[in-house]
């Protein structure tokens, strides 16, 4: 149950409409009072955001607070009694360090490498099927800039070069236009994307794309095959249109290269092999699995979404969020009619078996030696 005052909550997040009022809504029906700072980096959302929110909710229980990282810090200088973050996991170590301050509980949604196993599938139809879904889900949506798209692909090496030439020729067919393709969200991030393939190493790893257009911050959907493993575009969150392919020997290896990387927000895999399945669900740790497509978990409410360890912590969505937002406080009442004495000193042994009783949930047992106990003293 909720806590009988109204809680504050503060929520700093990312770019879009949907990160800021999926677990607004939640924070509302929880009965809470919400600070909301959409990102800066966003300023037209952001600006849409402190437009219309007022328009349709109480200013008294939901504001809007806009500005940079400084207002954010300040923000935190506050007594909060939750704190949603969604964002990387630097800035999401500063909200943490500040929240201490007032051991103020935390919830992170942050980014991650998340992978996508492809195993060898049956059939041409079925091949075809992954490779939509796979560009759907890594340069459709937001030209990959959202926590949830696939970041890299694993596969076994002799199924590379087949896969590799479906993406080429579907990804022809699907942005016919360089328009069809979202834009890079700032300059920032288009240099910081670009400069991922100045690598030496990993601009001689490009199979596909490359190309880029800083005036209008476009950037191909670029395929990287086998890039250095210590490089920065395999130890940074990429959050854009770049897709790594790392080849193993055998499918199944994936879970060994995947069991020492950080815990990501979701593990996506293309497989029939059963066995494959209840391998990744058994032996790897993400904040959620989908099999045979990427993303789509983030549009159900009927199940919780959120990272683990570095990918983040705590869920929401649909009932989540209001679990999320919510305070269950234990309210116990009894009466002062009966009373066990034997609760108090001094201690015997007559006492000490009722607690053994009580502790073991031995009540059968404690019904009767009272009863005994009862019967005794009427006796005498």
């Amino acid at each position: 149950m909720v806590s009988g005052s109204v809680l504050t909550v503060f929520m700093a997040c990312r770019t879009s409409t949907g990160l800021a009022l999926e677990p607004l809504s939640g924070a509302i029906a929880a009965g809470n009072a919400v600070v909301l700072k959409p990102s800066e980096f966003a300023p037209s959302t952001a600006a849409f955001l402190a437009a219309n929110i007022p328009k349709y909710l109480d200013a008294k229980a939901v504001k809007v607070v806009q500005g940079g990282a400084e207002v954010g810090e300040e923000l935190m200088e506050h007594r909060w009694d939750k704190v949603l973050f969604t964002g990387n996991a630097r800035v999401g170590r500063i909200i943490m360090t500040k929240a201490a301050k007032h051991l103020t509980p935390v919830a992170l949604e942050l980014g991650s490498k998340c992978p996508c196993i492809v195993d060898c599938l049956d059939s041409k139809r079925e091949c075809q099927v992954a490779v939509n879904r796979i560009i759907g889900a890594k340069w459709s949506t937001c030209a990959g800039q959202a926590c949830v798209a696939i970041d890299y692909i694993l596969v076994e090496e002799q199924f590379a070069p087949f896969l590799i030439e479906l993406l080429k020729s579907t990804l022809k067919r699907f942005f016919t236009k360089p328009e069809y393709m979202a834009r890079i969200l700032n300059e920032k991030h288009f240099h910081r994307l670009t400069n991922l393939l100045e690598d030496d190493q990993v601009k001689s790893s490009i199979v596909h794309g490359g190309n880029a257009d800083s005036k209008t911050l476009w950037i191909e959907p670029t395929i990287v095959l086998n890039p250095p493993l210590d490089s920065d575009i395999m130890t940074e969150e990429i959050f854009g249109p770049l897709l790594p392919i790392i080849t193993v020997k055998k499918t199944e290896d994936c879970i060994a290269f995947l069991k020492p990387k950080p815990k990501p927000l979701a593990i996506y895999a293309f497989t029939n092999d059963e066995k494959l399945k209840q391998r990744v669900v058994a032996e790897t740790s993400s904040g959620s699995i989908l099999f045979n497509d990427a993303i789509v978990q983030y549009g159900l409410d009927s199940i919780p979404f959120g990272g683990i360890g570095e990918s983040g912590f705590g869920q929401y969505h649909g009932k989540y969020s209001f679990e999320l937002f919510s305070h269950r406080k234990a309210v116990v009442r009894r009466s002062l009619l009966v009373e066990f004495m034997f609760r108090y000193p001094p201690w015997d042994e007559y006492k000490m078996g009722m607690l053994r009783r009580v502790f073991r949930f031995d009540y059968v047992s404690l019904v009767l030696a009272l009863l005994a106990f009862w019967l005794l003293g009427i006796r005498r």
